[in-house]
């Protein structure tokens, strides 16, 4: 499955989906994103988005100019992020605020040396925070990212990829369960 496959198997209501995916997977449509750190994102999000037919369309995508290394950069992105997403959205929204003050005892490494430049672990980390609604991981990538130089375009951007990403998935998603039930 490619992206061409996945924008055709976009029923006609998400046309505006269609077009957003074509439009924020370039340099153009991505202002203050290099196409690594597009390709990074996409990855990221794709996974975070939980489909598997446009992970494997956006992974293909991703793999025409990114090395294994970069690749694997990415997906760290996403895996770290699923659990310090989950961990650190709990000790923000727990009415009791003791939690914030624990030790967090999870390995993070991959942080350190994520494989693929840090401004795109980052941003890949933003998109996936933003997909995964933790305002906190938000907050902490979002103010790492500026401080080493993207623009606020290049932060919007970002999210503006994994918006895209995660609809396009959600939207899949549900096609495939209403073909699914009018086959049974």
């Amino acid at each position: 499955m490619n992206l061409s496959d996945i924008k055709s198997a976009l029923p006609d209501y998400a046309k505006d989906l269609r077009l957003n995916l074509e439009s924020v997977l370039t340099e153009t449509g991505a202002p203050g994103l290099s196409d690594l750190q597009i390709r990074a994102i996409a990855l990221a999000s794709a996974i975070a988005s939980r489909n598997a037919a446009l992970t494997t369309a956006i992974e293909a995508f991703a793999a025409e100019k990114l090395s294994e290394a970069e690749l694997s950069g990415a997906k760290a992105a996403a895996a770290i992020m699923a659990m310090t997403n989950v961990y650190y959205r709990f000790t923000h929204t727990s009415a009791n605020k003791e939690y914030e003050t624990l030790r967090t005892s999870l390995r993070m490494n991959v942080m350190a040396n994520p494989g693929i430049e840090k401004q795109a672990f980052e941003l890949a980390s933003l998109a996936v925070s933003a997909i995964n609604g933790c305002s906190k991981c938000v907050d902490s990538h979002e103010k790492v990212i500026r401080e080493h130089g993207t623009s606020a375009q290049g932060v919007q951007s970002a999210v503006r990829i994994a918006a895209v990403l995660h609809a396009v998935a959600v939207t899949l998603e549900s096609t495939s369960r209403i073909d699914a039930l009018a086959v049974a």
